[in-house]
């Protein structure tokens, strides 16, 4: 039996940041960074290991 995780999404402060940081570790950004509306933008990063994660911008305060 083969297990697997599903879809990870992060929130992150500052997404240009964090993809920044990460490629210091030979992480890769899949695609481009998508900005939906005004309220988040979002991207998929690839890990050394292979693994994709999603991460979140939230660019809009909380109401």
């Amino acid at each position: 039996m083969t297990l697997r995780m599903g879809n990870v999404l992060v929130g992150v402060d500052d997404l240009d940041d964090v993809i920044a940081r990460l490629r210091t570790h030979g992480a890769e950004l899949v695609g481009e960074v998508a900005q939906y509306e005004d309220g988040h933008r979002l991207c998929f990063v690839r890990g050394p290991e292979g693994v994709i994660i999603g991460l979140s911008e939230r660019l809009t305060a909380s109401p």
